[in-house]
């Protein structure tokens, strides 16, 4: 039977191939992943505090292992529901989930459909209770909240999809916090795609705002965000809050006027020179309609090199910062994007395919969970020299290991490729996991 299974190359008829290799896998690299997991007390905690209202009595596959195999496929690339039935039987990922099958696509795809308004109650608490177990192994002197929102796609009639005039397309528009520090995906929200960029927002930071103040008092907060959230509701609650702040402002005539002594010296610094570069920074108290009392805004006059055209940036804020730091540090802003792309891209974040916006919301958030797990465990554990490196170079060089699996009366014994480039970073990790120290309560 082996035999007719065989086949020769054309190219070289002394190589064979055949399907008789035994248990192999090709995701040896998700062991210190669940090894990470199982530290920080990942899948005891969705154990406990994740449940779907499901009617049924009993379920061979539960919620909690449904939810933690979702994380785990996403986390090593397979986004589609139909991934599950390809894995069904793979070595690796039934050791580290404990399960002698995996739930198949029906399974999953009924799982997904269950998941309700409670069920994001419940991946906002695990969010909050798993960031406090990180912080545990180091505080963070600063959180940076980058704030911003973004288009995911959508396809035919679904609910909440709609038209959205920044992007031109239609989508939802969800709100995204960050921490412009660590990459870690805060909180995140979905939205109807016609809704404007700051609509909610300040509700939306609240939760975040009252944990941080509640749970680390001496931690500065910032908060970063583009002229979508020039709200002055917005500033009000941050103000509140005890957060610094920095938002972009919309160019103006009321904002030109009171900056004219700037935009002046512009002009006196380029008029012997209309090629070079030529920059400006300044500051004054301004005061819109809608507010209550003047605030700071920091302001930059531009010259672009080889162009006659004059550029302004108007960044409202409380900081007490020079002018020109105001300005770096609001334009710094701009590492979010990757973190949006490598969330999209990466852990297929903005994969919005059902017809009910309540099951693409809970779809959202475990993508939340599987890309903050990742980031997690990328800058805690691996070696220094890859905590740079994005999620598709990491699976690559990590995740995307063979292994065959050996099953003894004792023990189960993983035979990684041993011609694998990357023995001593995997090693490495390993060691690093061992050596974490977390307070899970």
């Amino acid at each position: 039977m082996h035999i007719l299974d065989e086949l020769h190359l054309e190219s070289n008829n002394k190589i064979k191939i055949n399907f008789n290799g035994g248990d192999l896998s090709s995701d040896a690299g998700m062991i210190p992943v669940n090894e990470f997991a199982r530290k920080i007390g990942f899948d005891k905690l969705i154990q406990s505090k994740f449940k779907t209202n499901d009617s049924a009595s009993f379920r061979y596959h539960t919620d909690s292992e449904n939810l933690m195999q979702k994380i785990y496929q996403t986390v090593a690339a397979y986004f589609q529901d139909d991934d599950a039935d390809e894995l069904t039987h793979d070595p690796v990922f039934n050791a580290i989930l404990g399960k002698k099958d995996l739930a198949s696509q029906p399974t999953m795809s009924r799982f997904i459909n269950r998941c309700d308004d409670i069920c994001l109650m419940q991946f906002e608490q695990i969010q909050q209770i798993l960031r406090k177990r990180i912080y545990s192994i180091k505080r963070p002197e600063q959180i940076l909240i980058d704030i911003d929102s973004t288009l995911f796609a959508t396809y035919g009639s679904q609910e909440g999809n709609d038209y959205n005039q920044h992007y031109s397309d239609y989508g939802y528009h969800p709100l995204l916090a960050y921490d412009g520090l660590t990459g870690d995906l805060l909180k995140a929200e979905l939205r109807p795609g016609n809704v404007y960029t700051s609509k909610n927002a300040k509700d939306f930071l609240y939760p975040l705002l009252l944990e941080f103040q509640e749970d680390y008092p001496t931690t500065d907060i910032y908060l970063r965000g583009d002229s979508g959230f020039a709200d002055v509701m917005l500033y009000e609650k941050l103000e509140s809050n005890g957060v610094t702040y920095a938002i972009r402002l919309k160019e103006s005539k009321p904002l030109k006027d009171a900056a004219a002594d700037y935009f002046t010296e512009l002009c006196e610094l380029t008029k012997d020179n209309q090629v070079d570069y030529a920059v400006v920074y300044g500051e004054f108290f301004y005061k819109a309609d809608s507010w209550l009392y003047p605030r700071r805004v920091a302001v930059k006059a531009e010259k672009p090199y080889g162009q006659l055209t004059h550029l302004y940036t108007f960044i409202v804020t409380n900081m007490e910062s020079n002018p020109e730091d105001v300005i770096h540090f609001y334009c710094n802003r701009g590492t979010m994007e990757n973190f949006i792309k490598e969330s999209k891209s990466g852990f297929h974040m903005d994969a919005m395919s059902s017809h009910s916006m309540i099951t693409n919301f809970n779809k959202l958030q475990i993508s939340v969970l599987a890309y903050n797990l990742f980031n997690w465990f990328r800058r805690l554990v691996l070696p220094a020299k890859m905590r740079t490196l994005r999620i598709d170079t990491i699976r690559l060089k990590l995740i995307k290991i063979a292994a065959r699996i050996i099953h003894s009366a004792r023990y189960i014994t993983f035979k990684l490729c041993s011609s694998c480039l990357y023995q001593q970073e995997y090693m490495e990790t390993l060691r690093n996991i061992k050596n974490l120290t977390v307070k899970l309560e």
